[in-house]
């Protein structure tokens, strides 16, 4: 089998090749995308890999979810990058006597006045930070779901504009059952990616000893970053082009999904939105403003792992965590799937009347794949 080729510099266009204004908005984005990554890097040690996708989710206007044993820094990644970022955060640690009221807000009567007013909860931020978020119950999980759809809360029929940027960061320990809710689905589906921290190397953990023996270095983090620039971004990333023959890529990679006999549920339409929105950020924090076939496949495990349910066969001995088997899964559909060529992100540029015919490269191994 073919290895996949990667696109060379003729086929595309550099930076240097776009307008002013683009490269401007480029050059900025990348320089403050490394502020907030070095000032994330001061708290967490060894991480960079998830250190940049929960930085491009965020660019994405997508929602994280940080999935992962205890004591691995979970939590202290979502308060860093929140704290990266001079934005308002909200903070729900989720438990099992928790009340959707309690993450919405709630009518309360004012007597002064003789009329009801709305107290709007920990979800009317611009970051939420939800802690273990599969202690709650289903009724407050899914409490949720509005708003990290909708970007909208609706209590005793009355609709609240959640302000933008809105990103939930969510955390939950998938090893330990007891006490615990597992997050439907629905829910699953509506996190832009899913990411695990892992267990530190071994310099990193000798860093952390150092770093941490006087203090938390959390407490150190400031901002970097104003809202008025992490919105710019935004608008930014959104108007990266996504080429035709890039997003037929995308799109037959999630249908791979559905058809795999190894999957009881393959990726949904919004996955497949989702890993382009995803793309067209982590193009844009490479300085570009166009989005290659590698920027699909360095984000299809985080973007599609936790949205697929294995079947029992493929699942095997590993009952209580099948991540890992998803991603094996994920990273074999990747391998196999042809990659459009023959449309470059020139084709922006090209009529689509005379654009050339698409081609498709054969299938790659396994080994070949690139990995996220």
């Amino acid at each position: 089998m073919n290895r996949k080729p990667t696109r060379s510099s003729a086929e595309l266009p550099s930076v240097s090749q776009v307008d002013g204004e683009s490269a401007g908005n480029l050059s900025e984005l990348q320089a403050a995308g490394r502020a907030i990554v070095r000032n994330v890097e001061t708290v967490i040690d060894g991480k960079p890999e998830a250190v940049q996708i929960a930085l491009t989710v965020l660019l994405a206007e997508g929602h994280l979810l940080i999935e992962d044993v205890p004591g691995v820094g979970k939590t202290m990644l979502a308060k860093a990058l929140a704290r990266s970022v001079d934005c308002t955060v909200g903070r729900i640690q989720f438990t099992p006597d928790l009340l959707p009221s309690d993450v919405t807000g709630v009518s309360v009567f004012n007597q002064a006045e003789r009329r009801f007013e709305f107290k709007p909860g920990p979800v009317f931020a611009n970051i939420v930070i939800g802690d273990e978020i599969n202690r709650a119950s289903p009724k407050t999980q899914s409490a949720l779901l509005e708003s990290m759809e909708e970007r909208q809360v609706t209590v005793d029929g009355v609709t609240y504009p959640l302000a933008l940027p809105f990103t939930v960061i969510a955390t939950q320990n998938p090893i330990e059952m007891e006490g615990t809710y597992a997050l439907p689905e629905a829910q699953r589906d509506r996190f832009m990616a899913r990411i695990s921290m892992g267990y530190p190397d071994s310099a990193a953990e000798l860093a952390m000893l150092d770093s941490r023996d006087t203090g938390s270095p959390l407490a150190q983090i400031s901002s970097v970053v104003s809202g008025g620039v992490l919105r710019e971004m935004m608008l930014t990333a959104r108007a990266v082009f996504a080429s035709a023959a890039v997003k037929e890529y995308a799109v037959a990679l999630v249908r791979a999904t559905r058809d795999d006999r190894e999957l009881r549920l393959g990726g949904s339409p919004r996955a497949t939105l989702q890993l382009i929105r995803a793309a067209k950020a982590q193009a844009a924090l490479n300085g570009r403003d166009y989005v290659l076939p590698d920027d699909i496949d360095a984000l299809a495990v985080a973007v599609l792992g936790h949205r697929l349910v294995p079947t029992s066969r493929a699942l095997g001995h590993h009952h209580q965590d099948s991540g890992p088997v998803i991603d094996d899964i994920v990273r074999r559909i990747v391998a196999d799937t042809p990659v459009p060529i023959g449309v470059s992100a020139l084709s922006k540029t090209v009529p689509p009347a005379s654009a050339p015919p698409m081609r498709a490269m054969p299938p790659r191994s396994v080994g070949s794949a690139r990995e996220p």
